[in-house]
């Protein structure tokens, strides 16, 4: 998404040649392989691991932390090891991201018109929002010190992180649309009218 609107603000006459095909194509097996390079791997280290405190986890998300606390071994070093190739992987996606917005955020404050810096805004600030809700929230899951680890706390951030971003994500990209809008506002009155 971020290389999406860096190539419409930045060269909208060539987005198609830019965004064909087999552009869509290389990011998306892009996204795929290191998903699954990160799935691979957290499922080897699940299963070299022996469990010796059961085989019930406190949450119904069957998250790696979890699995860890039910390990008999020391898996400091294949915690280590997964949290640098995770967090690679995270920063990596994240720093591209970033770089994306910051040229954007320049080009757009750098519009004459409001009406212009005001639709570049509305286009970029849903995706950014998604991604930094889900990125703080995986981060804050998968690296808080575990003084502060509570069953409570980890379900509710699992969910944040796993569950709110996906459900939130084609409410804000259709808050654009015109029908939506007004629908969401007879909706809001209705309810406003029969509170009364």
């Amino acid at each position: 998404m971020a290389y999406d609107r860096y190539v419409a603000i930045f060269r909208p006459l060539h987005y198609g040649t830019l965004l064909g095909t087999r552009a869509c194509v290389r990011m998306a097996a892009a996204a795929w392989a290191t998903s699954f390079l990160h799935a691979v791997l957290h499922t080897a280290n699940t299963f070299s691991i022996p469990l010796c405190q059961g085989n019930v986890l406190d949450q119904f998300f069957c998250e790696v932390p979890q699995i860890l606390k039910l390990s008999c071994s020391q898996s400091y070093l294949r915690e280590v090891g997964l949290l640098v190739v995770s967090t690679s992987l995270v920063f990596g996606c994240f720093i591209f991201i970033v770089l994306s917005y910051v040229q954007i955020f320049t080009a757009v404050l750098r519009m004459p018109s409001e009406q212009g810096r005001h639709k570049a805004f509305s286009m970029c600030l849903p995706h950014l929002a998604v991604v930094s809700l889900y990125m703080s929230t995986g981060l804050f899951a998968y690296l808080k010190p575990p003084s502060i680890s509570s069953p409570g706390l980890d379900l509710v951030v699992a969910v944040l992180y796993s569950v709110v971003p996906p459900a939130v994500n084609p409410l804000l990209y259709s808050m654009r649309n015109k029908e939506l809008k007004g629908a969401l506002n007879k909706l809001i009155q209705m309810i406003l009218v029969q509170q009364k």
